[in-house]
């Protein structure tokens, strides 16, 4: 009870600090950007972490559902005239429609073989955008103006805080639900989930669905904040990015998405000024967490606890997602 008061108080002071952070930086658009930077790589990071973290499904191609998103939003918008309520959500959709495609036939993969197949997936997007001239304006790539409404940093920072928060809530009720309980037995065991009757096929699809729909609409609210769309944006890299993002904050948790999130968004701003230094440091945090924290940096807290609790001269053991699993076939 103590435990769930506590992180009650937490999220409350940090969505008062959120809400009060543009009048505390001087409504200063470069502070701004970068938290609003933080939320959308959040709202993709925690798409991730659904499909990665709770399904076990490896993917490096979510890089190219971020550039779906954008080049969707600003299409729609620019083209067809869309208003921005329906522009988003269209945005999702069409990533997610796209990952049906690549679901379906990725069901049958586990692994690094899953792997390399996104990996394909999220190396040719950024290639059809540069080639698709007459669509995505190839290297000139897009203007996209936002509503008249939010033609001002600070509205626009506001709708992008409460899409954010609507869409944790949204994972948080996904991972905790019937469905999430799916996701993980499939994680653990394909064989032991399909005796129990679980669709591990469907499940799956279901999945990839989920995490390409919000990592679509990440895509689109960074269309709209930054208005304009360029194929250099989410490259590769960024689905490297996004991954490392859910490693080291903590996989299987959306909090750890999080986490990941702000850490590795920020952490460029105060590196930046030395060449090389942001992916050293980037680098570095990967490898020594799955060395010493293979649960995640958000795993901190309860092992301190557990310590602090431990009879004297007992070391603390950490769980890792699918551990018991593990264990239980070793056994």
């Amino acid at each position: 009870m103590k435990k769930v008061f506590d992180r009650r108080w937490f999220v409350s002071l940090l969505v008062l600090v959120l809400l009060a952070f543009p009048f505390l930086v001087g409504q200063s658009s470069y502070f701004m950007g970068l938290v609003v930077t933080m939320a959308i790589y959040a709202i993709a990071a925690m798409s991730l972490n659904l499909l990665t973290g709770y399904g076990g499904q490896v993917s490096i191609g979510q890089g190219g559902f971020l550039m779906m998103g954008t080049y969707s939003t600003g299409v729609l918008s620019t083209t067809f005239g869309l208003p921005i309520w329906l522009a988003l959500p269209s945005a999702g959709v069409i990533a997610a429609l796209v990952s049906l495609v690549i679901g379906l036939p990725a069901v049958r993969l586990k692994g690094h073989f899953l792997a390399v197949a996104t990996l394909g997936f999220g190396l040719s997007i950024p290639e059809i955008a540069l080639n698709w001239k007459s669509v995505t304006g190839g290297y000139s790539g897009l203007p996209l103006m936002r509503p008249e409404w939010a033609s001002d940093d600070l509205t626009f920072f506001y709708v992008i805080l409460m899409l954010t928060f609507l869409v944790t809530w949204v994972l948080m009720n996904i991972a905790n639900s019937r469905l999430g309980r799916a996701f993980l037995a499939i994680r653990d065991s394909e064989i032991a989930a399909a005796a129990t009757g679980i669709n591990v096929a469907g499940y799956k699809t279901v999945m990839f669905m989920i995490s390409a729909f919000f990592t679509g609409l990440a895509g689109g609210l960074y269309a709209y904040w930054i208005q304009y769309i360029s194929p250099n944006d989410f490259t590769i890299m960024a689905s490297f990015f996004l991954l490392a993002m859910i490693v080291v904050g903590g996989l299987a948790s959306i909090w750890g998405a999080i986490l990941g999130a702000v850490l590795f968004t920020g952490i460029p701003h105060f590196s930046d000024a030395y060449v090389g230094v942001t992916n050293l440091v980037i680098g570095l945090a990967v490898v020594l967490v799955i060395l010493f924290r293979p649960a995640g940096l958000v795993s901190l807290g309860e092992f301190f606890q557990r310590r602090k609790q431990r009879p004297s001269g007992e070391t603390p053991v950490e769980k890792v997602p699918g551990q018991d699993f593990e264990e239980a076939d070793n056994a």
